[in-house]
């Protein structure tokens, strides 16, 4: 039975996909340090930070990351996560390397550029793809952040025998 393809998986080729520009806000780095617990005065207290080696507040490196998914979806052009449900799962399967190269300072863009490095359907019939991500800081020399990051797609077929 040939595998169903998925809307993220059809729009990702091998060539280098770029996504649009996300400017990393005060409020944001605020909201995301509420809702991890951790009120770091580097991230949070712009007061504290001005003092600081970087002259202002930086982004959390996790919430740099967790904007992968959105930089990603922006990059190939389609929907929201929640509109690709009716075809199968996408899921977030890990990263085989990450670094966080440069600290993203707040009122920053940054925007993802994308390319698959491989691709393979295991033994359950799910689809793993390897992306190679950089997320650019808009004026910056060095990324933000480099990574090889693993998403696994379930087709509906083997989601629903679950």
């Amino acid at each position: 039975m040939p595998i169903q393809e998925n809307p993220v998986a059809a729009a990702a080729t091998a060539d280098v996909k770029i996504s649009e520009w996300v400017q990393i806000t005060q409020p944001m780095i605020d909201e995301f340090g509420h809702c991890t617990l951790d009120l770091d005065p580097m991230h949070v207290d712009p007061e504290w930070a001005a003092a600081g080696p970087f002259g202002t507040t930086i982004s959390f490196g996790f919430l740099t990351m967790s904007l992968l998914s959105r930089l990603l979806h922006s990059a190939l052009g389609v929907p929201h996560a929640r509109d690709l449900s009716v075809s199968g799962y996408y899921l977030n399967y890990g990263f085989e390397r990450l670094r966080l190269i440069t600290p993203v300072r707040v009122n920053s863009r940054i925007r993802g550029r994308f390319q698959v490095i491989d691709r393979k359907v295991d033994e359950k019939q799910r689809v793993l793809t390897t992306y190679h991500c950089v997320i650019e800081i808009e004026g910056a020399e060095r990324p933000a952040m480099v990574a090889d990051w693993l998403g696994l797609w379930i087709p509906p077929a083997v989601a629903q025998k679950r």
